[in-house]
Protein backbone atom coordinates (compact mmCIF):
# COMPACT_ATOMS: atom_id res chain seq x y z
CA UNK A 1 0.00 0.00 0.00
CA UNK A 2 1.26 3.35 -0.85
CA UNK A 3 0.77 6.83 0.59
CA UNK A 4 -2.00 7.96 -1.13
CA UNK A 5 -3.79 4.80 -0.29
CA UNK A 6 -2.68 4.29 3.07
CA UNK A 7 -4.14 8.01 3.62
CA UNK A 8 -7.58 7.43 1.42
CA UNK A 9 -7.76 4.35 4.03
CA UNK A 10 -7.21 6.48 6.74
CA UNK A 11 -10.29 9.20 5.72
CA UNK A 12 -12.54 6.27 4.91
CA UNK A 13 -12.23 4.59 8.72
CA UNK A 14 -12.74 8.13 9.69
CA UNK A 15 -16.07 8.60 7.79
CA UNK A 16 -17.08 5.15 8.03
CA UNK A 17 -16.79 4.33 11.83
CA UNK A 18 -15.54 7.66 13.47
CA UNK A 19 -12.43 6.72 14.51
CA UNK A 20 -10.18 9.77 14.07
CA UNK A 21 -7.43 9.86 11.97
CA UNK A 22 -4.77 11.58 14.68
CA UNK A 23 -6.13 8.20 16.56
CA UNK A 24 -4.95 6.05 13.54
CA UNK A 25 -1.70 7.56 13.37
CA UNK A 26 -0.68 7.04 17.03
CA UNK A 27 -1.51 3.73 16.43
CA UNK A 28 0.38 3.46 13.60
CA UNK A 29 3.52 5.16 15.02
CA UNK A 30 2.82 2.52 18.03
CA UNK A 31 3.22 -0.40 16.00
CA UNK A 32 6.26 0.82 14.12
CA UNK A 33 7.60 1.55 18.01
CA UNK A 34 6.66 -2.38 18.83
CA UNK A 35 8.13 -3.74 15.25
CA UNK A 36 11.34 -2.40 16.24
CA UNK A 37 11.80 -2.96 19.75
CA UNK A 38 10.51 -6.69 18.05
CA UNK A 39 13.30 -6.49 15.76
CA UNK A 40 16.88 -4.81 17.52
CA UNK A 41 16.07 -5.87 20.69
CA UNK A 42 15.03 -1.81 21.90
CA UNK A 43 13.53 0.92 20.26
CA UNK A 44 14.59 3.67 23.05
CA UNK A 45 16.57 5.24 20.46
CA UNK A 46 14.04 5.17 17.75
CA UNK A 47 11.95 8.07 16.29
CA UNK A 48 8.71 7.57 14.72
CA UNK A 49 6.57 9.84 12.88
CA UNK A 50 3.56 10.57 10.37
CA UNK A 51 2.43 13.29 8.01
CA UNK A 52 -0.93 13.27 8.64
CA UNK A 53 -1.83 14.96 5.40
CA UNK A 54 0.35 12.19 3.35
CA UNK A 55 0.23 9.78 5.27
CA UNK A 56 3.95 9.76 4.86
CA UNK A 57 5.88 8.28 7.76
CA UNK A 58 9.37 8.33 8.38
CA UNK A 59 11.31 5.92 10.56
CA UNK A 60 14.94 6.87 12.46
CA UNK A 61 17.41 5.96 14.88
CA UNK A 62 19.86 7.94 16.83
CA UNK A 63 22.62 6.43 16.51
CA UNK A 64 26.60 7.75 18.56
CA UNK A 65 29.16 8.09 16.32
CA UNK A 66 32.42 6.02 17.81
CA UNK A 67 35.41 4.58 16.29
CA UNK A 68 34.86 1.02 16.55
CA UNK A 69 31.28 0.08 16.14
CA UNK A 70 29.88 -2.42 19.05
CA UNK A 71 26.19 -2.27 18.55
CA UNK A 72 24.68 -1.71 15.31
CA UNK A 73 21.73 -0.36 16.90
CA UNK A 74 22.93 2.37 18.49
CA UNK A 75 25.83 2.96 17.16
CA UNK A 76 27.59 3.96 13.24
CA UNK A 77 31.33 4.43 12.10
CA UNK A 78 32.90 7.65 11.91
CA UNK A 79 33.21 6.80 8.19
CA UNK A 80 29.77 5.53 7.32
CA UNK A 81 28.87 9.17 9.50
CA UNK A 82 30.78 10.95 7.51
CA UNK A 83 29.40 9.28 4.46
CA UNK A 84 26.04 11.10 5.28
CA UNK A 85 27.91 14.30 6.01
CA UNK A 86 31.25 15.19 6.30
CA UNK A 87 30.82 17.39 9.20
CA UNK A 88 29.82 14.61 11.58
CA UNK A 89 32.19 13.75 14.50
CA UNK A 90 33.09 11.03 16.93
CA UNK A 91 30.59 11.53 19.66
CA UNK A 92 28.28 13.35 17.37
CA UNK A 93 24.37 11.59 16.92
CA UNK A 94 23.38 10.69 14.10
CA UNK A 95 19.40 10.06 12.71
CA UNK A 96 19.78 6.81 10.62
CA UNK A 97 16.85 5.81 8.58
CA UNK A 98 15.48 2.45 9.07
CA UNK A 99 13.62 0.66 6.48
CA UNK A 100 10.98 -1.16 7.66
CA UNK A 101 11.11 -3.65 5.10
CA UNK A 102 14.10 -5.21 6.86
CA UNK A 103 11.91 -6.16 9.72
CA UNK A 104 10.94 -10.03 10.35
CA UNK A 105 7.50 -11.35 9.44
CA UNK A 106 7.32 -11.71 13.12
CA UNK A 107 7.90 -7.86 13.99
CA UNK A 108 5.20 -7.12 11.06
CA UNK A 109 2.88 -9.06 12.53
CA UNK A 110 3.08 -7.41 15.82
CA UNK A 111 2.73 -4.17 14.28
CA UNK A 112 -0.16 -4.92 12.49
CA UNK A 113 -1.83 -6.63 15.71
CA UNK A 114 -0.84 -3.12 17.11
CA UNK A 115 -2.76 -1.56 14.67
CA UNK A 116 -6.44 -3.69 14.84
CA UNK A 117 -6.89 -3.66 18.61
CA UNK A 118 -5.98 0.43 18.60
CA UNK A 119 -8.85 0.66 15.85
CA UNK A 120 -11.01 -1.79 17.86
CA UNK A 121 -10.26 0.18 21.68
CA UNK A 122 -11.01 3.25 19.21
CA UNK A 123 -14.51 1.88 17.77
CA UNK A 124 -15.61 0.36 21.56
CA UNK A 125 -14.70 3.74 22.98
CA UNK A 126 -16.93 5.58 20.06
CA UNK A 127 -19.68 2.76 20.79
CA UNK A 128 -19.66 3.51 24.84
CA UNK A 129 -19.44 7.34 24.32
CA UNK A 130 -22.81 6.76 22.17
CA UNK A 131 -24.72 4.53 24.07
CA UNK A 132 -23.50 5.91 27.35
CA UNK A 133 -25.43 9.15 26.73
CA UNK A 134 -28.71 6.96 26.55
CA UNK A 135 -28.66 6.01 29.59
CA UNK A 136 -32.35 6.83 31.46
CA UNK A 137 -33.53 7.30 28.11
CA UNK A 138 -36.27 4.95 26.81
CA UNK A 139 -35.02 3.10 23.02
CA UNK A 140 -36.63 1.29 21.04
CA UNK A 141 -35.14 -2.46 19.84
CA UNK A 142 -35.72 -6.15 18.27
CA UNK A 143 -35.56 -9.01 20.52
CA UNK A 144 -33.17 -11.21 18.84
CA UNK A 145 -33.10 -14.17 21.30
CA UNK A 146 -34.20 -15.41 24.88
CA UNK A 147 -31.46 -16.76 26.77
CA UNK A 148 -33.93 -18.05 29.20
CA UNK A 149 -31.83 -15.30 31.95
CA UNK A 150 -32.25 -12.36 29.66
CA UNK A 151 -33.89 -11.22 25.95
CA UNK A 152 -31.21 -9.97 23.57
CA UNK A 153 -32.55 -6.78 22.08
CA UNK A 154 -30.81 -5.16 19.14
CA UNK A 155 -30.40 -1.53 19.56
CA UNK A 156 -28.79 -0.85 16.28
CA UNK A 157 -24.82 -1.04 16.55
CA UNK A 158 -24.95 -2.89 20.00
CA UNK A 159 -27.42 -5.59 22.06
CA UNK A 160 -29.03 -4.49 25.04
CA UNK A 161 -29.67 -7.14 27.85
CA UNK A 162 -32.67 -7.34 29.24
CA UNK A 163 -32.63 -9.84 32.68
CA UNK A 164 -35.96 -11.79 33.87
CA UNK A 165 -35.79 -9.03 36.60
CA UNK A 166 -36.55 -6.62 34.39
CA UNK A 167 -39.35 -8.19 32.76
CA UNK A 168 -42.82 -7.70 33.40
CA UNK A 169 -44.13 -10.89 34.95
CA UNK A 170 -46.28 -12.82 32.61
CA UNK A 171 -45.44 -10.69 29.30
CA UNK A 172 -44.97 -12.70 26.15
CA UNK A 173 -41.92 -10.82 24.23
CA UNK A 174 -41.38 -12.99 21.18
CA UNK A 175 -38.22 -13.01 19.11
CA UNK A 176 -38.30 -10.04 15.99
CA UNK A 177 -40.76 -8.53 18.28
CA UNK A 178 -40.29 -4.31 18.39
CA UNK A 179 -39.75 -3.15 22.53
CA UNK A 180 -39.58 -0.07 23.75
CA UNK A 181 -36.91 -0.14 26.68
CA UNK A 182 -35.59 2.13 29.56
CA UNK A 183 -31.92 2.10 29.52
CA UNK A 184 -30.92 1.92 32.92
CA UNK A 185 -27.19 1.40 32.88
CA UNK A 186 -24.33 1.36 30.37
CA UNK A 187 -21.55 -0.66 31.67
CA UNK A 188 -18.11 -0.06 29.75
CA UNK A 189 -16.82 -4.21 28.54
CA UNK A 190 -13.86 -4.82 26.45
CA UNK A 191 -16.21 -6.52 24.24
CA UNK A 192 -18.26 -3.39 23.91
CA UNK A 193 -20.62 -1.68 25.88
CA UNK A 194 -23.04 -3.98 28.08
CA UNK A 195 -26.46 -1.80 28.06
CA UNK A 196 -28.63 -2.62 30.81
CA UNK A 197 -32.52 -2.74 29.66
CA UNK A 198 -36.08 -2.48 31.87
CA UNK A 199 -39.32 -2.97 31.07
CA UNK A 200 -40.18 -2.65 34.70
CA UNK A 201 -38.68 0.62 35.74
CA UNK A 202 -40.92 3.31 36.77
CA UNK A 203 -39.07 5.83 34.74
CA UNK A 204 -39.90 3.62 31.79
CA UNK A 205 -43.67 5.34 32.25
CA UNK A 206 -42.30 8.81 32.87
CA UNK A 207 -40.59 8.91 29.43
CA UNK A 208 -42.83 7.21 27.86
CA UNK A 209 -45.38 10.21 28.85
CA UNK A 210 -42.66 12.53 27.50
CA UNK A 211 -42.52 10.84 24.50
CA UNK A 212 -46.53 11.39 24.10
CA UNK A 213 -47.40 14.27 26.10
CA UNK A 214 -46.25 18.02 24.65
CA UNK A 215 -46.88 19.76 28.08
CA UNK A 216 -44.65 17.69 29.50
CA UNK A 217 -42.00 18.19 26.93
CA UNK A 218 -42.59 22.02 27.26
CA UNK A 219 -42.09 21.88 31.10
CA UNK A 220 -46.20 23.23 31.58
CA UNK A 221 -47.34 19.98 33.00
CA UNK A 222 -44.70 18.24 35.53
CA UNK A 223 -44.81 14.63 36.39
CA UNK A 224 -43.95 14.86 40.77
CA UNK A 225 -44.62 11.10 41.46
CA UNK A 226 -44.66 7.69 40.17
CA UNK A 227 -45.33 4.31 42.15
CA UNK A 228 -45.39 1.74 39.88
CA UNK A 229 -46.05 -2.50 39.85
CA UNK A 230 -44.96 -3.31 36.63
CA UNK A 231 -47.41 -5.17 34.61
CA UNK A 232 -50.65 -4.24 36.89
CA UNK A 233 -50.79 -0.85 37.91
CA UNK A 234 -49.23 2.70 38.18
CA UNK A 235 -50.15 5.91 39.87
CA UNK A 236 -48.58 9.16 38.93
CA UNK A 237 -48.75 12.29 40.46
CA UNK A 238 -48.91 15.81 37.79
CA UNK A 239 -48.77 19.18 38.59
CA UNK A 240 -49.40 21.96 35.98
CA UNK A 241 -47.42 24.96 36.05
CA UNK A 242 -50.17 26.88 33.71
CA UNK A 243 -53.66 27.71 35.60
CA UNK A 244 -54.99 27.10 31.78
CA UNK A 245 -53.79 23.90 31.42
CA UNK A 246 -54.95 20.86 33.09
CA UNK A 247 -52.23 18.52 34.37
CA UNK A 248 -54.27 15.42 34.15
CA UNK A 249 -56.20 16.05 31.33
CA UNK A 250 -52.95 16.95 29.34
CA UNK A 251 -51.79 13.70 30.22
CA UNK A 252 -55.19 11.51 29.38
CA UNK A 253 -55.48 13.07 26.36
CA UNK A 254 -58.80 13.49 23.77
CA UNK A 255 -60.68 10.86 24.29
CA UNK A 256 -58.07 9.06 26.45
CA UNK A 257 -55.73 9.14 23.14
CA UNK A 258 -52.39 9.69 25.32
CA UNK A 259 -52.54 7.82 27.97
CA UNK A 260 -54.29 4.77 26.08
CA UNK A 261 -51.07 4.67 23.72
CA UNK A 262 -48.83 4.26 27.41
CA UNK A 263 -51.27 1.76 28.22
CA UNK A 264 -50.70 -0.30 25.04
CA UNK A 265 -47.44 -0.01 25.06
CA UNK A 266 -47.28 -1.81 28.52
CA UNK A 267 -49.65 -4.28 27.45
CA UNK A 268 -52.69 -3.34 29.53
CA UNK A 269 -51.49 -1.81 32.51
CA UNK A 270 -53.74 0.54 34.06
CA UNK A 271 -52.53 4.04 34.84
CA UNK A 272 -54.32 6.47 37.86
CA UNK A 273 -53.27 9.76 37.13
CA UNK A 274 -54.13 12.00 39.87
CA UNK A 275 -53.46 15.85 40.62
CA UNK A 276 -50.32 16.90 42.58
CA UNK A 277 -50.86 18.69 45.85
CA UNK A 278 -48.20 19.94 48.21
CA UNK A 279 -50.88 19.58 51.00
CA UNK A 280 -49.98 15.82 51.98
CA UNK A 281 -53.44 15.41 52.83
CA UNK A 282 -55.19 16.34 49.86
CA UNK A 283 -52.30 14.37 47.38
CA UNK A 284 -52.82 11.29 50.14
CA UNK A 285 -56.59 11.41 49.11
CA UNK A 286 -55.75 12.10 46.00
CA UNK A 287 -53.60 9.13 45.58
CA UNK A 288 -56.36 6.71 47.10
CA UNK A 289 -58.70 7.57 44.12
CA UNK A 290 -61.33 5.90 43.07
CA UNK A 291 -62.19 5.39 46.50
CA UNK A 292 -63.83 8.53 48.37
CA UNK A 293 -62.35 9.84 51.73
CA UNK A 294 -63.95 11.43 54.51
CA UNK A 295 -61.05 12.67 56.26
CA UNK A 296 -56.84 12.15 56.34
CA UNK A 297 -54.55 13.09 59.04
CA UNK A 298 -51.18 13.74 58.10
CA UNK A 299 -48.03 14.09 60.38
CA UNK A 300 -45.29 15.65 58.38
CA UNK A 301 -42.45 14.90 60.35
CA UNK A 302 -43.29 11.15 60.98
CA UNK A 303 -44.52 10.78 57.66
CA UNK A 304 -47.54 8.70 59.42
CA UNK A 305 -50.90 8.94 57.75
CA UNK A 306 -54.20 8.13 59.33
CA UNK A 307 -57.67 8.20 56.57
CA UNK A 308 -60.65 7.07 57.12
CA UNK A 309 -62.99 6.34 54.68
CA UNK A 310 -66.83 5.32 54.21
CA UNK A 311 -67.62 1.44 55.15
CA UNK A 312 -68.62 0.86 51.55
CA UNK A 313 -65.32 2.37 50.08
CA UNK A 314 -62.64 0.29 52.20
CA UNK A 315 -61.87 -2.69 50.12
CA UNK A 316 -61.82 -0.37 47.23
CA UNK A 317 -59.30 1.80 49.05
CA UNK A 318 -57.19 -0.73 50.22
CA UNK A 319 -57.09 -2.58 46.72
CA UNK A 320 -57.18 -5.84 45.38
CA UNK A 321 -54.30 -7.28 47.93
CA UNK A 322 -53.73 -4.09 49.39
CA UNK A 323 -52.21 -2.68 46.36
CA UNK A 324 -54.21 0.63 46.13
CA UNK A 325 -53.42 1.44 49.63
CA UNK A 326 -49.61 0.20 49.01
CA UNK A 327 -49.43 2.11 45.63
CA UNK A 328 -50.83 5.06 47.62
CA UNK A 329 -47.83 4.91 50.31
CA UNK A 330 -44.79 4.82 47.77
CA UNK A 331 -46.41 7.75 45.61
CA UNK A 332 -46.71 10.21 48.43
CA UNK A 333 -44.01 8.72 50.82
CA UNK A 334 -46.31 8.35 53.43
CA UNK A 335 -47.13 5.35 55.95
CA UNK A 336 -50.85 4.68 55.53
CA UNK A 337 -53.40 3.35 57.77
CA UNK A 338 -56.44 3.40 56.28
CA UNK A 339 -59.73 3.14 58.64
CA UNK A 340 -63.53 2.56 57.89
CA UNK A 341 -65.68 5.27 59.15
CA UNK A 342 -67.23 2.57 61.76
CA UNK A 343 -64.26 1.65 62.85
CA UNK A 344 -63.20 5.48 63.94
CA UNK A 345 -66.23 6.19 65.23
CA UNK A 346 -65.90 2.71 67.12
CA UNK A 347 -62.84 3.53 68.66
CA UNK A 348 -63.86 7.38 69.30
CA UNK A 349 -61.21 8.86 66.69
CA UNK A 350 -63.72 11.57 65.51
CA UNK A 351 -63.94 12.16 69.07
CA UNK A 352 -60.22 12.30 70.00
CA UNK A 353 -59.02 14.41 67.10
CA UNK A 354 -61.80 16.99 67.50
CA UNK A 355 -63.46 16.25 64.53
CA UNK A 356 -66.70 17.30 64.38
CA UNK A 357 -68.23 15.10 61.97
CA UNK A 358 -71.69 14.96 61.24
CA UNK A 359 -71.14 12.69 57.10
CA UNK A 360 -69.63 15.24 55.28
CA UNK A 361 -65.91 14.13 53.71
CA UNK A 362 -63.30 16.52 55.14
CA UNK A 363 -59.41 16.21 55.00
CA UNK A 364 -57.01 17.66 57.26
CA UNK A 365 -52.78 17.99 57.75
CA UNK A 366 -52.39 18.08 61.59
CA UNK A 367 -51.43 16.16 64.92
CA UNK A 368 -50.54 12.34 65.23
CA UNK A 369 -53.02 9.79 65.18
CA UNK A 370 -53.59 6.67 67.52
CA UNK A 371 -51.51 3.75 66.90
CA UNK A 372 -54.03 0.74 66.15
CA UNK A 373 -54.23 -0.04 62.66
CA UNK A 374 -56.75 -1.97 61.50
CA UNK A 375 -55.44 -1.93 57.51
CA UNK A 376 -52.00 -0.58 57.52
CA UNK A 377 -49.33 -0.26 54.46
CA UNK A 378 -45.93 1.23 54.40
CA UNK A 379 -44.04 2.42 51.68
CA UNK A 380 -41.27 0.02 50.77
Amino acid sequence: MNNDELSLALDMLEKEKGISKKAIIEAIELSLQAACKNHFGSSDNVRVSMNPDTAQFSLLADKTVVEEVTDPNTQISLDDARAMDASYGLGDIVQVPIDSRSFSRIAAQNAKGVIVQKIREEERKILYEEYYSMAKQVVSGVVEKDTGRALIVNLGKVDGYLSESEQIKGEKILPNQRIKVYVVEVKDNPKGPKVMLSRTHPELVRRLFFDEVSELREGIVEIKAISREAGSRTKMAVLSHDEDVDAVGACVGLNGSRVNAIVEELRGEKIDIINYDENPAYLIENALSPAKVIAVIADQDSRDALVIVPDNQLSLAIGKEGQNARLAAKLTNYKIDIKSESQAQEQGIFDEMGIDYHGEAESYDEGEYPEEASEETEEE
